[in-house]
């Protein structure tokens, strides 16, 4: 089953110029590893409290808008690290560290929809982080860092992408008594996230064994 993540050198061409104008600029590696970081965390912590502080959940549609713009951050940061000699042992632990708390902090905001199942969110999340430790596990065993599919990082942001626009409209559906239909729709897309993360484990394995 093909992965989104196929599609990143198509995705690093368009953003090649940008590249070279940030480090024109002096901007680092690092520095849009740990912006990216931050972003994450903010929003979540903003879309996780819109109903504390009465705001529309519209604004849930930040969700996928800013997935797409953290997967250029993404790209970014790598291009900067690799094409203008930027790689580093800190820039390491921080490529892997950060995009585990903002991914965490991204999933878990969804905790605060009343129609979202709890152990089901918290399981995504538990084979999420399991997923990427087992792809960073590779090279103990002399082999590159594993990104096999179903369910990479960009395939999980186009998963709760989906679930984002779902919840942004909640309000207009649950007024229309459509909350059975959108709690099903929504933990049905969680299920299927953790099966496909289950299989991305086990491919990721298989794969740096065979090799």
């Amino acid at each position: 089953m093909p992965s989104i993540y196929q599609l990143k050198p198509a995705f690093q061409n368009l953003l090649r110029p940008l590249v070279k104008w940030l480090y024109s600029k002096k901007i680092t590696a690092n520095q849009v590893t740990l912006l990216a970081m931050f972003i994450s965390v903010g929003l979540a912590f903003a879309l996780y409290n819109l109903h504390v502080y009465q705001q529309p959940f519209i604004l849930f549609l930040l969700f996928p808008v800013w997935m797409l713009v953290r997967m250029a951050f993404n790209a970014i940061d790598g291009m900067l690290a690799r094409e203008f000699n930027q790689q580093s042992k800190l820039g390491a632990y921080l490529n892997e560290l950060c995009d585990v708390i903002s991914d965490s902090a991204l999933y878990l905001c969804f905790l605060g929809l009343a129609f979202i199942q709890p152990f089901l969110l918290g399981l995504v999340v538990f084979l999420a982080i399991l997923s990427e430790y087992t792809g960073v596990m590779a090279p103990l065993i002399g082999q590159e860092r594993r990104y096999d599919g179903p369910m990479g990082k960009s395939d999980r942001a186009f998963w709760f992408s989906l679930i984002a626009i779902c919840a942004s409209f909640s309000p207009y559906l649950i007024e229309n008594n459509y909350l059975n239909s959108l709690a099903y729709i929504c933990n049905g897309l969680l299920a299927i996230i953790a099966i496909l993360l289950i299989l991305t484990i086990y491919n990721r394995i298989k794969n740096s064994i065979q090799l």
